[in-house]
């Protein structure tokens, strides 16, 4: 089957002055980094839900040694970084998914207010495209979705958001692939990264 893939603009979005970055390099392994929550809602969030967040080693981290790691399965995972709150701003991860039979996405939650609302930014390589979600009293719905190339399996990618008021924007890889007007949820709340179902995602270099 013929896949029609929109126009992609590139794009070189700069990360604002005083960006943190966290490389999770100093995080004990085998657990969930201190200062980050995780936690899971939806359809999974029943006795068969066990997500499974934590710290490892690996040899072919962004910035070696250590990368967060989602390897359990859930409705949605999410892990929220503590101390954050951005009504608008820019976030930025490296992903690498690595294995899925439901899903092989990876996420970034912005604007949280709770499990039932919040925005997220989700890839997904088995699917070869990107949405745009925002959870409405639990129900996740589709604010913009693009197909996309192919997302490669064990291959490190880019993900990138820029909210502002209605305005989002939403890159990989240095293209810009959604650029839409959305005021579902609006206010400061904490960001993070997201998974799905029975995705085996590593995660590196989240900066906000």
């Amino acid at each position: 089957m013929n896949r029609t893939v929109p126009f992609i603009a590139l794009v070189a979005f700069a990360l604002p002055v005083g960006a943190e970055t966290v490389n999770f390099d100093t995080y004990p392994l085998g657990a969930v980094p201190p200062d980050w929550t995780c936690a899971s809602h939806g359809t999974l969030n029943a006795a068969n839900a066990k997500p499974d967040w934590k710290i490892i080693a690996d040899p072919r981290a962004q910035s070696a040694p250590n990368v967060l790691i989602q390897q359990g399965s859930s409705g949605y995972a999410y892990c929220l970084k503590n101390g954050t709150s951005l009504a608008d701003g820019t976030v930025e991860v490296k992903f690498r998914p690595i294995w899925g039979e439901q899903a092989q996405a990876a996420g970034i939650v912005f604007r949280f207010k709770d499990m039932d609302h919040y925005y997220v930014a989700r890839a997904n390589a088995n699917e070869s495209n990107i949405n745009l979600y925002y959870f409405d009293k639990g129900r996740r719905m589709t604010a913009k979705k693009v197909d996309t190339p192919t997302i490669a399996l064990n291959e490190w990618h880019t993900l990138k958001i820029d909210f502002h008021g209605k305005k989002i924007q939403v890159t990989m890889d240095g293209k810009l692939f959604i650029d839409v007007e959305d005021d579902h949820i609006s206010g400061a709340g904490p960001v993070g990264v997201w998974t799905r179902y029975d995705s085996k995602t590593a995660f590196d270099d989240f900066t906000y």
